[in-house]
């Protein structure tokens, strides 16, 4: 059963990290944090932006060790969420101590990596789990290529979250085939789609910023917008210099001035995927 808010949701924050210097580091990592990202300072932000809930992702550089995150979701339970990057011969047991703690889904972090056979025997008995508990597979990957990860998850009747506007070419526009293909992805209603990581699209600044402007109308017309999400992406890991969390939010709200569209985003989307 999910976890009952002990307060009203005005807001949820759907894709942030924690993590401190002093942690073990996942071998092959394509980044080493220098700071510490505390759960506390997180929490101060979204208070700041009058944000009540929000969702931990484990992040690629702590690799399968989820205890931080698992930590963090137990000293705010109730208000947090978590999606953890698990090895595909996790236990039942381990996923369901997970969940009790507030876990909903698992991460695929695929950037810089070969594309797993998800149809195979290795993978296909944490998917059928993955999806009897009623979680969902985040999916971090460029565009091209979400289209077959997205359909070998619908095969075991996976809720599916995308990252990052799913990850396109921002210079190519929005009539680019690949992103009229995500687009088309809308159908069935469990697939979600996250307004977040703008300034991780790969074009210029201004390629990125006009990407997402014509980006969140045709979103919102074709998923609806209880089917997207916004995260900050705190705290903007190799982007720390350049943008910030008041920030993000507000370009959030530019892309979407609407406010019953904002609400269902803020609202909505994320609180019937995460369980809130």
């Amino acid at each position: 059963m999910p976890l009952t808010a002990p307060t009203p949701i005005l807001g949820i924050d759907a894709h942030a990290h924690v993590f401190d210097r002093q942690l073990d580091f996942a071998d092959g990592r394509r980044y080493t944090p220098d700071y510490d990202a505390t759960l506390a300072d997180w929490l101060a932000h979204l208070r700041s932006q009058g944000l009540s809930h929000g969702v931990l992702v484990q992040p690629s550089f702590l690799g399968t060790d989820n205890s931080h995150l698992l930590k963090a979701l137990a000293a705010a339970p109730g208000h947090l969420r978590g999606v953890a990057v698990v090895a595909p011969d996790v236990s039942h047991s381990q996923l369901k101590r997970m969940a009790r703690l507030g876990v909903c889904g698992i991460r695929l972090n695929l950037m810089g990596q070969a594309l797993p056979d998800l149809g195979s025997a290795t993978w296909a008995p944490l998917l059928e789990a993955v999806a009897d508990m009623g979680w969902h597979v985040e999916l971090h990957r460029q565009i091209e290529d979400i289209p077959s990860l997205w359909a070998a998850l619908q095969r075991y009747g996976c809720k599916v979250a995308i990252d990052h506007f799913g990850r396109p070419h921002a210079a190519f526009g929005t009539g680019h085939a690949t992103f009229q293909r995500l687009l088309e992805l809308s159908e069935g209603g469990r697939t979600w789609v996250k307004l977040s990581g703008i300034y991780r699209l790969g074009g210029t600044h201004t390629e990125n910023l006009s990407f997402a402007h014509d980006a969140a109308p045709l979103l919102i017309e074709h998923f609806g917008a209880n089917r997207l999400m916004w995260g900050s992406d705190w705290p903007h890991t190799q982007h720390e210099q350049q943008v910030d969390y008041a920030g993000e939010f507000a370009l959030f709200q530019s892309l979407v001035p609407w406010a019953a569209q904002r609400r269902a985003i803020l609202c909505d989307g994320p609180g019937a995927l995460f369980g809130f």
